[in-house]
């Protein structure tokens, strides 16, 4: 793992899940097209989906930045991005789905980084996605599949959370945010070629609990709800959005979103942000 040192004592933000599935060879992505995609003619903010683009902006905003993933070589452009723009970050290896990574991980942030300011849960998954049309119902579902989907959606953020947020508390302050999508809203039939997104309710019943837990002791807990199409190599690269471009969200302003929650004064928090694109009607 890289083990860059938060040497100049910057402010820390923790990305979980910083690169994307959608990247131009994430796992969506080769699904979907059945190869890489080139992504050299792309803004480098939306090389790398949210989790990218919430990296660049908090690294640019002063911050050092973790960067978790399953696989260190996932995030070396990304690292590589935000060192070239004169940011500091770090990469570290972590698997939601096992608590000793957890552990381990958020040891080695804590020694090689600090104790997190700003931790952003934007963990994916794609399970459920290549099961084919008459696979629909639950019935079908494996067992093993709805497994990763709870590890990512409610298991891990639990995990997470069990790291970080003491020293938050005892600190007074801090920000635990959950990028999470429209899924989380209610409960909906997964539909052929999605992921098993219906957990992401629990995700979303998490972010309450914690705002009621947290909120009076300083913490700033959020679910934002990204309500479409995300831009990144592997989207722009279907016909259906490179025909209605105006469908997509641009990640960079996704971040910005984050970085509007992180500023924002404690007499008047947000609690819930939804971000959905303007041809399309909101989800609820």
């Amino acid at each position: 793992m890289s083990q860059t040192t938060n040497t100049k004592g910057k402010p820390v933000a923790v990305v979980v899940g910083a690169t994307s599935k959608w990247q131009s060879d994430g796992r969506n992505t080769l699904l979907a097209h059945g190869k890489p995609v080139n992504d050299s003619d792309l803004p480098v903010g939306v090389r790398w989906g949210i989790g990218g683009a919430l990296a660049q902006k908090f690294a640019k905003e002063g911050f050092f930045t973790v960067l978790t993933t399953r696989t260190e070589a996932n995030a070396a452009g990304l690292a590589a991005a935000i060192r070239e723009q004169g940011g500091d970050c770090s990469i570290v290896e972590l698997d939601l789905s096992s608590e000793a990574s957890v552990a381990k991980a958020f040891a080695t942030i804590r020694r090689d980084a600090g104790d997190p300011e700003v931790l952003i849960y934007n963990a994916g998954y794609l399970e459920g996605r290549d099961l084919p049309p008459d696979q629909e119902l639950l019935e079908y579902i494996p067992v093993e599949m709805f497994d990763t989907a709870q590890h990512i959606a409610s298991r891990g953020p639990f995990l997470v959370a069990k790291e970080v947020l003491p020293a938050m508390r005892k600190k007074g302050e801090g920000s635990f945010f959950f990028s999470n999508n429209s899924k989380s809203l209610r409960g909906k039939k997964r539909y052929t070629g999605e992921s098993l997104y219906y957990p992401r309710v629990m995700m979303r019943t998490l972010a309450q609990v914690l705002t009621e837990e947290y909120s009076e002791l300083g913490v700033h807990v959020a679910n934002v709800v990204i309500d479409g199409t995300i831009d990144s190599p592997g989207t722009r690269a279907m016909p259906r959005i490179q025909n209605r471009p105006d469908l997509v969200i641009n990640p960079v302003k996704i971040a910005e979103a984050f970085w509007y929650l992180h500023t924002q004064d404690r007499s008047c928090w947000t609690h819930e942000l939804q971000l959905t694109p303007f041809p399309t009607k909101p989800s609820y």
